[in-house]
């Protein structure tokens, strides 16, 4: 029986901060687990800031090995232009074992954010903490 406590695992790939320029977060091993779920939260973002989120995946975890995930690995969009004290979320259904958030500054001073993963529909449940 699967239950939200204990079957899925929070990986975070941007810790909670604020963020003054591009941010690549740090890589999500999805290896056992059959969904991928992205969360990003934003706080306060200050004025003219004009800043957007996306979800990469790679085979390997090289750097130069991340790339945008299409649309058609995705579940739900994310906004161009992020707002301030928000909750987005998109859903991985590609077929790559690391993904990553990456917060990308187009104009503006910072923003506060932080995104992580919830990897659900695990091979070998309970995840624990």
């Amino acid at each position: 029986m699967y239950d939200t406590y204990a079957d899925p695992k929070v990986v975070a790939s941007l810790v909670p901060a604020v963020q003054t320029a591009t941010l690549k977060g740090s890589t999500v091993d999805t290896q056992g687990f059959g969904s991928a779920l992205l969360v990003v939260n934003t706080g306060a973002i200050d004025t003219g800031g004009d800043f957007s989120v996306a979800l990469q995946h790679s085979d390997t975890t090289t750097d130069a090995d991340f790339a945008n995930v299409t649309a058609a690995d995705l579940l739900g969009t994310l906004p161009t232009t992020l707002a301030a004290s928000t909750v987005y979320r998109q859903g991985y259904i590609g077929k790559r074992r690391y993904v990553r958030a990456v917060i990308t500054k187009a104009a503006g001073t910072s923003i506060a954010a932080g995104a992580a993963f919830v990897l659900g529909h695990p091979a070998l449940a309970p995840v624990g903490a």
